[in-house]
């Protein structure tokens, strides 16, 4: 299986590490403005950058194999539901802080819990300790950004049900999990072999099916697509 993978426009700096052209094509939010109202393209909003999909890049790649994406839930949906994308063979995971089991224990009213603010936090954690991994000290643009983003991981485990399946993964990319050894180990080992089999076709016991009522919505909340 040849896996190309999709790289979107982002209006957000680089963070250590990433590479124009390769990790996304880095513009000014104003460059990617340009691109409103052209068919070509999918605009979103994502977590306070605007990011775009081109959408003949995407049938382009799929002209001479499997493309893949890795990233936010917003576009995966959008990959999933655009009218251009229709008929399309697709298959759909969603990388989950929490299982299944997990969020049906702490929405028990026996809990007293406000289960918003619990997945705000225990995003909040990973991304402050995933960013001093990267950056060491840290500002206040850094912690706005911590927060902003982790103030929209509920709304995102909202739209995990559109997906074929969810992964539970505790390991977030601040854990040594993920490559401090010369295997992954862990959640992390769990996620990647989840994920390695659903590209063969199979369908690994980490992978959980979820509907609409693990993560029923609230009328304050509205997705950050456009």
């Amino acid at each position: 299986m040849r896996l190309q993978p999709l790289v979107l426009y982002n209006s957000r700096d680089p963070r250590p590490g990433e590479r124009d052209g390769a990790d996304y094509h880095f513009r000014t939010r104003k460059q990617i403005e340009v691109f409103r109202g052209n068919e070509r393209y999918a605009l979103l909003d994502v977590r306070g950058d605007l990011q775009a999909l081109d959408l003949d890049e995407v049938q382009a790649l799929l002209k001479s194999g499997d493309v893949f994406f890795e990233g936010n839930p917003f576009v995966g949906k959008t990959l999933l539901t655009h009218p251009r994308l229709a008929g399309i063979a697709k298959i759909s995971a969603f990388l989950s802080p929490l299982s299944k089991e997990e969020i049906v224990y702490l929405k028990d009213p026996q809990r007293n819990l406000d289960l918003k603010e619990l997945v705000t936090d225990v995003m909040r954690r990973k991304l402050l300790r995933r960013t001093r991994k990267q950056k060491g000290e840290l500002s206040l643009k850094d912690l706005e950004n911590i927060e902003r983003r982790a103030g929209s991981a509920y709304g995102e485990l909202q739209e995990a049900w559109r997906f074929d399946f969810v992964v539970a993964n505790h390991d977030g990319e601040d854990s040594d999990n993920w490559e401090a050894f010369y295997y992954p180990l862990g959640d992390a080992r769990a996620a990647l072999n989840a994920f390695a089999a659903l590209l063969r076709g199979e369908v690994p016991a980490g992978a959980e099916k979820w509907d609409a009522q693990v993560m029923p919505g609230d009328p304050g909340h509205s997705s950050p697509q456009e």
